[in-house]
């Protein structure tokens, strides 16, 4: 059983992956826009990453939505 952190992980991932394909950005755009590396991208989609809330706040404004709604459950 997947504790809340853990949760809060996947629902952090699937969001990302969700929004950026959205927009139709790759791994690599994103990750140039956000100024991280493409494996760190991989890494917070497959639910395997602790990003920051830096990293967090800047993907949120690439993708155009609230750092709430990149968090939380869509």
């Amino acid at each position: 059983m997947a504790s809340g952190y853990q949760e809060l992980q996947l629902t952090i991932a699937a969001n990302t992956r969700t929004l950026r394909e959205a927009k139709g950005l790759s791994q690599e755009a994103l990750a140039l826009e956000a100024d991280v590396d493409r494996t760190y991208v991989s890494q917070i989609e497959r639910g395997v990453a602790n990003p920051s809330l830096r990293v967090l706040y800047q993907l949120a404004h690439i993708l155009d939505v609230s750092l709430l709604e990149l968090i939380g459950d869509r």
